[in-house]
């Protein structure tokens, strides 16, 4: 007799545990038997630290940590990761294969990063200057025409004037591919104006200087003699 009440007894606590487990909401938290692996102590991304000796929780990588892909080999790919040659020269040509693609990426890159100041056909006329009237240089003058792609390459990289460093934000073949779509901007607009490129345009021809005339000598007029 005893057995069996234990037994209901058992098995009604087991059907009242069992009722728990419905699949019913609360808006109690769960119960958590090891807390750590959800509740993590973690900095904010910018935020302040004590720890570390500069107040800052962010660490900077360690010196000559080189990132995926950012191998660089500057003996033989100087072009490239520079833009400039072995003499410390701006070259003029882009350095990396260019086709389809790299002109949809270098278009993406340049409406992402540079249309905002220089909008996107490249007159200066972006946002910023409509609405705070930050003064933007026109890719389309004859100035920036004939500038070496090393040398954009190289502002890009360090910024210059106002424009800050892009080194971080843009990846080295973004760079290039946005050069790519600015040379393809601005032939563009040479071809709707009937100009010619820098590489189009005939060399300037030295004429002599021209002799310089001689003027013939004039003859002495005869004068009246008054007697």
């Amino acid at each position: 007799m005893r057995r069996s009440t234990r037994s209901n007894l058992a098995l009604a606590l087991a059907l009242l545990a069992l009722s728990g487990c419905r699949g019913c909401t609360s808006s109690r938290p769960p119960v958590h038997l090891n807390p750590n692996m959800d509740v993590q102590p973690r900095y904010e991304p910018q935020a302040a630290s004590a720890f570390f000796y500069n107040g800052q929780a962010m660490r900077p990588p360690v010196p000559g940590t080189v990132a995926r892909g950012e191998l660089r080999n500057l003996t033989n790919d100087s072009p490239y990761w520079t833009g400039k040659d072995a003499g410390g020269a701006f070259v003029t040509a882009i350095p990396m294969a260019v086709d389809d693609a790299v002109r949809a990426r270098g278009k993406q890159r340049f409406e992402i990063y540079c249309g905002a100041c220089h909008d996107k056909h490249g007159d200066g006329k972006g946002i910023l200057y409509e609405r705070g009237k930050v003064p933007t240089p026109s890719f389309h003058t004859d100035r920036l025409r004939q500038m070496p792609a090393g040398q954009i390459f190289d502002t890009v990289t360090n910024g210059f004037g106002l424009m800050p460093s892009y080194r971080y934000p843009i990846p080295v073949s973004d760079r290039w591919a946005i050069i790519v779509h600015l040379r393809a901007l601005q032939a563009h607009r040479l071809e709707r104006s009937g100009g010619a490129t820098a590489a189009q345009a005939p060399a300037p021809t030295e004429t002599a200087p021209a002799p310089p005339q001689q003027t013939p000598p004039q003859q002495a007029q005869p004068q009246e003699v008054k007697p």
